[in-house]
């Protein structure tokens, strides 16, 4: 399908931006549309859906640039994410965290997810554990990412232990970052979900994204951010405290693991479950458990998970 949407009034400048900076982001939404510009025209060519999405978030877009002078990126993210607002956001199973690059609502899509998002908004300590495929992680970095385009917070910090899980990182090049990113690129594909890659670049770059090994959080004070610590069942108490006593002003931790997928030589140093244990019952912290019911990923990775418990 081919549609050309002609800007009627305005000098087309003020919406594509320098170099076209504002379009590419806003094309960034639409990663399936061949979008040209040419003065005032603007020639889709792509799927009907995509299209009649491209065209009605361009209308606000257009708008926007009659009364505001000078777009920024931030404009165009709250182009597709305003209506998630924190005063609007309803915990109903049906409101939006964020939208994915290509334009889809990111929602809670069972009970325990919705429990996820709502426990976020009224604790400041959340503790989410249950099998692989869950979503625990990518609702966690959703609700970081709808805080940051919302700002809320003014960065956000994603990390894990350095545990090998039956690989070896000795051998690797690179300091002790590098040999642990391949165990960070969940981390990355999520963001890369969620964020466009130039604005995903630009963020990392300046720091307002970082994804680093557990082992560099020693020292710190992590204030006005989104903390998340992934794979926890693998780190042990005294790391586990190290983190949690990291917790600034303004700052919301997220902790996420799965104790059956423990890699430590001894399972019973996990200090997952025993810093659960500890801090249940404290105002401001709540845990949630995700079973085999709550995987959202192919239907057999739930028969996966329901064999190798019962083995």
């Amino acid at each position: 399908m081919r549609k050309t949407i002609t800007i009627e009034t305005g000098n087309p400048i003020s919406i594509y931006g320098a170099g076209n900076r504002i379009l590419e982001e806003f094309c960034s939404y639409y990663p399936a549309l061949k979008v040209v510009a040419r003065g005032n025209d603007v020639i889709l060519e792509g799927g009907e859906d995509d299209i009649e999405g491209f065209e009605r978030h361009f209308a606000v877009l257009v708008e926007l640039s009659r009364r505001k002078e000078g777009l920024t990126a931030y404009d165009v993210e709250n182009i597709f994410d305003g209506e998630s607002s924190r005063d609007s956001f309803r915990i109903d199973g049906e409101a939006v965290i964020v939208h994915s690059t290509d334009g889809k609502a990111i929602r809670a899509r069972n009970k325990t997810q919705q429990e996820m998002v709502k426990a976020y908004f009224e604790n400041d300590l959340i503790f989410a554990t249950g099998p692989a495929g869950t979503g625990k992680t990518y609702i966690a970095i959703a609700l970081a990412v709808r805080a940051l385009k919302n700002r809320e917070i003014k960065r956000i910090i994603l990390t894990r232990p350095a545990v090998e899980a039956g690989e070896r990182l000795g051998f690797l090049p690179g300091d002790l970052k590098d040999k642990l990113d391949p165990y960070l690129q969940p981390l990355y594909d999520a963001l890369g979900d969620m964020i466009p890659v130039r604005r995903l670049q630009e963020f990392m770059a300046d720091g307002t994204i970082q994804i680093a090994p557990l082992a560099y959080m020693r020292g710190r004070t992590l204030d006005h951010a989104c903390v998340i610590l992934d794979e926890a069942q693998n780190t042990n108490a005294g790391q586990l405290k190290m983190f949690l006593t990291r917790m600034g002003c303004n700052a919301k931790f997220i902790v996420t693991g799965d104790t059956s997928q423990i890699d430590l030589p001894c399972k019973s140093d996990s200090g997952l479950l025993k810093g659960m244990e500890l801090l249940s019952g404290i105002k401001g912290i709540h845990c949630i458990h995700f079973t085999s019911k709550d995987i959202v990923r192919h239907p057999l990775v739930t028969r996966i998970v329901k064999a190798f418990d019962g083995a």
